[in-house]
């Protein structure tokens, strides 16, 4: 088993359930609710029409060092963000280009930054036929940009999967997303934003609210507007999510809680197929396993 760092970015597995009446005020100033909104407006919709308020700039709240290249791994560079405005590093696992098109998968971190134990885990992946990218954000390990708070970071992720299935090889039609921790949470947003063939997340945060209670002196971005609030929580945009999902828990985290319970049905009940599965572990030692059922499922489509 590859040991990650521990971080408190990272430990996710405290987020705590969530059941449209403000609650209380957290210290950091905003309200966590009660019960949580269901957005009728498609998400990809909704991105274009916002723009995210930043009270405080700068990079990831992880310390880190710059990236090198991990065995096994080739360094690339990707135009991240909307506008490909900022140039980021991804890893890119080797394989030879041939006729005979491969499926890919797109692996988000966990945390607010990335490391080589990050990409060992990605080895799985290419064992089973599947070409990866692993790529970094914007404020991470040193690169530039403005660490958002998972809402740019999205369009990051968005970048990443549009370099992805444009390399030469690559089945654009067997395209699929995961990711751990943070990166869960970043591929729910993702693929609600953007069609994957299927989409794996692990231990994925689905509210914000609960994610920046918890680490309010991490938060960028302005507290007083809720709206900040939804469009980091795929929990109210069910209804957008756009192709079968298996989300991904170890047993030694927090359960399945009501706010996973609560995408799950407005998953459903947009007729898009989504289930769960706990496997065993905590929330850094379930990931080798969670990859390995991932690629089980992912192998259903490909």
């Amino acid at each position: 088993m590859v040991a990650l760092q521990m971080t408190r970015r990272f430990l996710m597995s405290g987020l705590v359930a969530a059941t449209m009446l403000p609650s209380r005020v957290t210290a950091a100033g905003f309200t966590v609710p009660d019960s949580l909104p269901a957005e009728k407006q498609d998400y990809s919709i909704a991105r274009q029409g916002f723009r995210t308020h930043l009270l405080r700039r700068g990079p990831s709240p992880e310390k880190s060092a710059a990236l090198g290249t991990p065995p096994g791994a080739r360094t690339v560079t990707y135009p991240g963000g909307p506008h490909g405005s900022i140039e980021l590093i991804a890893w890119l696992s080797e394989y030879q280009p041939s006729s005979r098109l491969k499926p890919a998968v797109l692996f988000l971190h966990g945390g607010n930054a990335t490391g080589d134990g990050h990409w060992a885990l990605m080895k799985a992946y290419w064992e089973a036929g599947f070409i990866v990218l692993h790529p970094s954000f914007r404020g991470e390990n040193g690169q530039a940009g403005n660490y958002s708070g998972f809402y740019d970071e999205t369009a990051d992720a968005l970048a990443a999967a549009s370099y992805l299935e444009n390399l030469a090889g690559v089945d654009r039609n067997r395209l699929f997303i995961a990711g751990h921790s943070n990166g869960g949470t970043l591929s729910l947003l993702a693929a609600m934003t953007r069609k994957f063939r299927a989409a794996a997340p692990i231990s994925a945060g689905v509210n914000s609210w609960r994610y920046f209670h918890r680490y309010s002196d991490e938060m960028p971005f302005d507290g007083s507007n809720p709206r900040e609030f939804i469009m980091r929580s795929s929990v109210c945009f069910g209804s957008s999510l756009k192709c079968p999902t298996l989300l991904l828990r170890g047993s030694e985290e927090r359960p399945f809680d009501a706010d996973h319970e609560l995408l799950m049905a407005r998953v459903r009940d947009a007729k898009m197929p989504i289930d769960k599965i706990l496997l065993p572990g905590n929330h850094t030692g379930v990931v080798p396993g969670a990859v390995v059922e991932s690629i089980r499922f992912f192998n259903q489509f490909a």
